[in-house]
């Protein structure tokens, strides 16, 4: 027997709540086991109906219908993040309710925020059976900025026949028993998982063309272990198995996911990761972004890591001001410091949120840690006029004070030698990262476009009023946690839509430049019409242009890398773009569509200015 365990039992749970007439993914890596007085839908694939059932003293129990009503109802589709109760089920069959009849004639008054907050006689006493379990259909109202659970039909079929599809429907000759074993959420007298068996009747031949099934002679048998209940989703995922067509929502991909991941199945499990990436962007705490990434290293998925890691460097400023700061693992905290996709205010703030969390972390980080975080800053983007005053502004001066002055000497070197007399020292690297910027989006290196969607007249240009364009610091997060990104300059009338911004940038942020200025325009471009009378054959529209206006000034050691980001809806950065030939396309279509979901396509262009010294 091949026994294959998929993950450690309690490791993170994901639930689909819904929340609009689409799903929400929640996922609480801290509730991986259930708490008392945790409810459920079981029973169905709907993660908005099934048959109610109440976890207490270490197993999953069902409720009696007496007295059951919508105020009940109400109350556990509210404790299950959905907006309210569509209404009660009865006499439904939701298949076998092993547990206990927790619950009998219980009354609720429908404010309670769990159900276990009625009242209801001892837990356990009744004269019920389970053909009046109760069992419920929540409502699913409406959100724009959720995924709709519509399916996703996978086919990596190429030139397999259906009718190998017929052969498993069938099950005629199958000769090869896969046994899934899964928890049901009970804890068993010894206080180890409950566990579940299904067995599924399949034919070896099939299975002998994945790389995980390596029969020896005379097995008829293997056993695969999972994490989580996925038996409704089995019979679909072993059909893939023989005809490579699959419909996948977002209520089962975790569970296909996972047994794609099991057996191997790369193609499938690559797949269903981009399917994650939609629900990125709808969680504020970022607790689902950093556990979808470690979920994705853990189960091998190379594609849904960088996806969660490409979001989480692009939202970076947010991501430090969020509840799960604190708890970033290191190893993440080091993919993201390594990348140049980083997305940040400047330099000095990505070493500010460094010590912050080293600080934080001090009594659970060792020195080494600590050094190799601080060794990823890269210090010679830092202002001068930051580093002279890091000696007395810096926490971890003190503790790390050669690697303060290494990087220090490094820095300033970089800010006042060009690099013909910099590559005479051996120690200098000009590859190397430390030299390159991020994306820093600072009023000192960007600019921010926030046209309407409506054509309406737009205030002529003036570069002194642009030039001091700003936002107000102390209101810069929402109710969301989300941070208010600057948006269309304040100094114009409300209810303007403006299309262009003259605004000047430092030539580079070093000493050498420090006099230098470079002047832009930022413009975007709603229609084809205003392209042309522009002299522009644009591609798409909206299409966004950042073009130098004083071409006269140049300096051929300076190369200007710049990028064009799409901030959804003032709340998160969606996607971030080239410019060639100074124009940046933000039009989606099969082919080309924003990173992560930006619901109605509402968008402020965010104009990055990134000068890389060459």
């Amino acid at each position: 027997m091949i026994s294959h365990r998929h993950l450690q039992t309690g490791w993170l749970l994901l639930l689909l709540c819904v929340s609009g007439r689409a799903y929400r993914l929640d996922l609480f890596g801290r509730n991986s086991v259930p708490q008392e007085g945790d409810v459920r839908l079981f029973g169905t694939e709907s993660v908005s109906e099934g048959r109610v059932e109440v976890y207490h003293d270490g197993k999953w129990g069902t409720v009696c219908d007496d007295k059951w009503d919508v105020t009940e109802a109400q109350v556990v589709c509210r404790q299950l993040n959905f907006p309210g109760a569509k209404s009660v089920v009865v006499g439904k069959d939701y298949g076998q309710a092993p547990g206990p009849i927790w619950l009998d004639e219980i009354k609720c008054t429908g404010t309670e925020k769990q159900l276990v907050s009625c009242k209801f006689n001892v837990w356990g006493v009744t004269d019920c059976t389970h053909k009046e379990d109760v069992g419920v259909i929540c409502e699913t109202g409406n959100n724009n900025m959720t995924i709709s659970d519509s399916p996703h039909f996978l086919d990596h079929s190429i030139h397999l026949s259906d009718d190998l599809g017929k052969i498993y429907d069938n099950g005629i000759e199958c000769n090869y028993l896969m046994i899934f074993q899964s928890p049901t959420g009970n804890t068993q007298e010894d206080g180890t998982p409950e566990m579940t068996e299904t067995t599924i009747c399949t034919h070896k031949i099939i299975l002998m063309q994945l790389p995980f099934f390596s029969f020896s002679a005379g097995s008829n048998t293997s056993t695969v272990q999972l994490s989580k209940p996925c038996q409704t989703h089995l019979n679909s995922f072993v059909r893939y198995l023989y005809t490579r067509k699959i419909d996948v929502t977002f209520s089962s991909a975790l569970c296909i996911h996972q047994l794609a991941s099991d057996l191997g199945v790369k193609h499938l499990m690559e797949d269903i990761g981009r399917l994650f990436s939609k629900i990125l962007p709808d969680d504020a705490s970022f607790n689902t972004q950093v556990s979808l990434y470690q979920y994705a290293v853990e189960t091998g998925d190379l594609i849904l890591q960088e996806n969660c890691a490409q979001y989480l460097a692009w939202n970076y400023q947010n991501l430090t001001r969020s509840p799960a700061w604190s708890d970033l693992p290191v190893e993440l905290l080091q993919a993201l410091l390594t990348r140049s996709d980083l997305v940040a205010p400047d330099e000095y703030f990505v070493l500010q949120t460094v010590e912050s969390w080293i600080t934080e972390k001090s009594d659970s980080t060792s020195l080494e840690t600590q050094v190799d975080l601080l060794r990823l800053v890269r210090f010679p983007m830092i202002s001068a006029e930051k580093l002279y005053i890091l000696e007395s502004s810096s926490p971890l001066y003190k503790t790390h004070r050669n690697v303060y002055l290494d990087s220090m000497l490094k820095a300033l070197q970089f800010n006042v030698l060009l690099f013909s007399n910099l590559s005479a020292n051996p120690n200098f690297k000009a590859d190397s990262d430390d030299y390159k910027p991020r994306i820093y989006i600072s009023e000192t290196w960007s600019t921010t476009l926030n046209p309407s969607h409506k054509e309406s007249q737009r205030m002529p240009s003036n570069p002194i009023r642009d030039q001091y364009s700003s936002y107000n610091s102390r209101n810069r997060y929402d109710r969301y946690g989300y941070m208010r990104y600057p948006t269309a300059n304040p100094y114009y009338a409300s209810g303007t839509s403006y299309t262009n911004k003259l605004f000047k940038t430092p030539y580079h942020n070093s000493l050498l430049f420090k006099d230098k200025m470079a002047s832009w325009e930022a413009r975007v471009f709603k229609n084809q019409r205003e392209c042309s009378n522009n002299g522009l054959r644009c591609e798409s529209v909206p299409a966004a242009k950042l073009a130098r206006q004083d071409y006269y000034i140049s300096e051929s050691n300076i190369l200007f890398r710049n990028r064009l980001l799409l901030m959804c809806q003032n709340k998160y950065i969606c996607q971030i773009q080239g410019f060639k030939g100074n124009l940046a396309y933000t039009a989606t279509n099969e082919t080309q569509v924003p990173a992560y979901p930006c619901p109605d396509d509402k968008y402020a262009y965010v104009f990055a200015v990134r000068p890389e010294y060459v």
